[in-house]
């Protein structure tokens, strides 16, 4: 039955583009860029296919895969006289499947907009991009710690070539700080798998969270270390202040088609491992500390907004706006309770969507203009009206207008927040009234105004660009009047994280 290898398929689709294209010509421009956008809608499709057929009642892993791998003998690592072996194991609960559809969907316009945007390479480019592809499915889909680290890193090869390669002026040092900032984060991320394998003698994550919640209390430093670790690793992904500057570069210097990516998906594996790791496995100890996380996020919401609104580079602003928006996951997570964990991820998924448009728009405004420069842009509503419009449905949605996916995340992720914290909610709420200050700002700025002699003529935005946009928004729109459709597959998943910590 297909249920039984379709999450590999999944995963493993995009290997057929990187095949084909191995053996194309790379002088065959057209025909390179219609293979890799093309190769995006085999994991598309099989990605629907898995939220078609998903039962969403259903707590436990679905489409699970379970394969002999790895398997070697006890020798005197362990205290007990057993074989070890690491399984090749898949699966999705509720929580994963969502950010599995996020990432094909958002993959697939990441893909068209690279056919727009990039000018050359594009047979090194597409080859690295469905690597990537391949890397960012695995993670969301793997159900053992090792398969997940080995995913995880995958994404870390193809993301550095290609903002080193096809990045703008500094993308070389963009590049370097992406990889060496996260290359500590997995070296932190990995000193935790091990010890996890070594406590408890698999790799298995549903089996690692019953271990570690049998625990006694003779365990409470080893699980403070362990959250501590998972804390700074998955921080430096999300990112948490103050560990943040390396994706400030990477969001200006990296190609829109990319940051595409790495806003709307790979920034969401931090959030994705601090709440399916650090509150699957230490529920307990999140709990105690839980003040300290609404803080961080509230943190991470007024500094992101205030250093957004003093930006000249729009994607400077976009850059910090992430930061931002990202508190507010944080600030759903210590919520603890159903409320404020839903209002977490449907952040992560709003804010993927939202990102991925906004930063699409800006290389369309790139790609005329030359420049993102607040200064440099006045003025653009007279020359491409329709793109300003989108431009500013953008910000719009970005900013919590309600009817868009933006709303119904902070308002989930504040309420959750109140019921538990409410000074520090109330502190929280300072960061949406300055969302909405630089957001209108910035958008403002650029398409009202004078408009200089040498933007006068620019094209608007083309039928071809506009299919990402509207894709894009229509999401948007969908899960601000209908949340149930992101809600109900959520449910089962959310409970059973929360029923650790009696949420």
């Amino acid at each position: 039955m297909i249920d039984s290898y379709l999450l590999s398929l999944l995963i493993f689709s995009p290997l057929v583009g990187i095949i084909i294209l191995a053996f194309v010509p790379k002088g065959q421009h057209q025909l390179l860029k219609a293979i890799g956008f093309l190769t995006t809608l085999l994991p598309l499709v099989l990605a629907l296919m898995v939220y078609v057929n998903f039962d969403h009642a259903g707590s436990g892993n679905q489409f699970a895969e379970t394969r002999d791998w790895i398997s070697f003998s006890n020798s005197g690592l362990l205290a007990y006289g057993i074989d070890l072996a690491i399984p090749y194991e898949l699966g999705l609960n509720g929580f994963a499947m969502v950010l599995v559809l996020l990432t094909a969907i958002v993959s697939t316009l990441a893909a068209l907009a690279s056919v727009i945007q990039i000018k050359s390479g594009f047979k090194a480019y597409f080859m690295l991009f469905l690597l990537l592809e391949i890397g960012m499915l695995g993670v969301f889909a793997s159900q053992n710690l090792f398969l997940f680290f080995l995913f995880f890193e995958l994404t870390l090869i193809p993301m550095y070539f290609l903002i080193g390669r096809w990045g703008f002026l500094d993308r070389e040092k963009a590049a370097n700080s992406f990889l060496i900032y996260n290359g500590l984060g997995s070296a932190v991320l990995l000193i935790v798998i091990v010890t996890l394998f070594v406590v408890t003698s698999t790799t298995n994550i549903d089996q690692i969270s019953n271990m570690m919640q049998m625990v006694g209390p003779e365990g409470d430093n080893l699980k403070w270390g362990l959250l501590i670790a998972l804390l700074v690793a998955f921080g430096v992904k999300l990112p948490i202040f103050p560990l943040h500057s390396w994706m400030l570069r990477v969001h200006v210097q990296a190609p829109p088609a990319i940051v595409m990516l790495h806003s709307g998906v790979l920034l969401k594996i931090g959030a994705y491992g601090l709440i399916r790791f650090g509150v699957g496995f230490f529920p307990e100890q999140v709990s105690q500390m839980a003040a300290i996380l609404a803080i961080l996020g509230v943190i991470n919401l007024l500094y992101g907004a205030y250093l957004a609104l003093i930006q000249t580079d729009l994607k400077m602003v976009l850059a910090y706006s992430s930061i931002s928006h990202m508190g507010i996951v944080l600030i759903g997570v210590a919520a603890l309770n159903d409320v404020g964990m839903q209002g977490a991820v449907f952040q992560v998924v709003s804010h993927g969507l939202i990102s991925a448009l906004l930063f699409f728009l800006i290389g369309v405004y790139y790609e005329r203009t030359n420049t993102s420069l607040i200064p440099n842009l006045s003025g653009l509503a007279r020359s491409m009206p329709v793109a300003s419009g989108f431009l500013l449905v953008g910000a719009m949605a970005s900013l919590g207008l309600p009817g868009m996916s933006g709303f119904i995340s902070e308002f989930l992720a504040f309420l959750g927040l109140f019921r538990e914290m409410p000074i520090i909610s109330a502190v929280g709420t300072l960061g949406i009234i300055l969302t909405a200050v630089y957001l209108l700002r910035a958008v403002l700025n650029v398409t009202f105004g004078p408009t200089p002699e040498k933007l006068k003529e620019l094209q608007d935005i083309r039928p071809v660009e506009m299919v990402p946009v509207l894709v894009l928004l229509a999401f948007i729109v969908l899960i601000g009047v209908y949340p149930s459709i992101l809600a109900e597959p959520l449910q089962a998943s959310l409970q059973f994280i929360l029923a650790g910590i009696g949420g």
